[in-house]
């Protein structure tokens, strides 16, 4: 029960990570708040499930890419619990085109929620951190894409390349005040977000192919996102947790044979 008498807020907690973010806090004794935008019948699901759990849930819908909005989950999660001691930056948005050929409303979307939405999550968490002054932890979604060029996804790429340095930033500005700030990489996980791209056979071919032979699971990551969160990484602030299986070797290269 790492998170007994806890209070944490988790974004895009419907579905994929998130979910398993928010249960995974609930099973360790933490009070969460789930936030969505656009699923309110699997949001409200993880509410039931977190009650059940023991924890209380409350949910904040809300687009992560509006300041404003961001502002108030952090406000409704607090005046909730009585605190907010664990934020986990977690929504984000994606399309997939050639540079080139990209619709830039996608485009910009795309930066908006993933680039812009976690810096205001991380501000607005910070800001009720701080004025509560019992210090706290946050944890950024990154991926593995904030390193490897990945075609067809530039904003994407530039957008998790942004928030890895910025929570860098945010952890030896925060320091102080004992709010710990770090990454986390997942790889290429089973989630209904990557079921935008690729069809299942894609996904299982997929996994295949990847260095450990399978994709991820959502429930592995968060294990991973608790871990950061947890009192057990107290010694551990800006930092990057990599989950991805190998993808981040040079995987491409057989090495056991002598080929390139």
């Amino acid at each position: 029960m790492r998170f007994a008498g806890r209070n944490a807020l988790v974004t895009g907690a419907s579905r994929g990570i998130g979910r398993a973010v928010a249960l995974g806090l609930a099973k360790e004794g933490a009070n969460v708040a789930i936030n969505f935008r656009s699923h309110p019948e699997e949001a409200e699901q993880v509410a039931t499930d977190v009650r059940s759990l023991g924890g209380q849930a409350i949910l904040v819908q809300g687009d992560v890419a509006d300041q404003a909005a961001v502002e108030g989950m952090v406000k409704q999660a607090a005046d909730a619990f009585g605190s907010l001691d664990h934020f986990v930056s977690n929504a984000a948005y994606s399309d997939r085109q050639l540079m080139v050929d990209a619709d830039m409303a996608g485009f910009r979307r795309t930066v908006d929620v993933t680039m812009w939405g976690a810096f205001y999550g991380l501000r607005a968490a910070a800001q009720q951190m701080i004025k509560q002054g019992q210090g706290g932890s946050i944890v950024i979604v990154s991926s593995p894409h904030a390193q490897l060029a990945i075609p067809t996804a530039m904003a994407y790429n530039m957008s998790k390349a942004a928030i890895d340095h910025m929570a860098r930033t945010a952890a030896i500005e925060l320091v102080d005040h004992r709010i710990r700030v770090n990454t986390v990489y997942p790889g290429w996980i089973d989630t209904p977000g990557e079921r935008k791209f690729f069809t299942e056979e894609q996904m299982q071919a997929g996994g295949q192919a990847l260095p450990w032979k399978r994709l991820g699971t959502p429930e592995e990551i968060a294990k991973g996102i608790l871990f950061c969160l947890s009192a057990d990484a107290d010694y551990m602030t800006g930092s990057i947790l990599t989950m991805d299986g190998g993808v981040s070797l040079p995987w491409w290269s057989n090495r056991s044979s002598g080929e390139m």
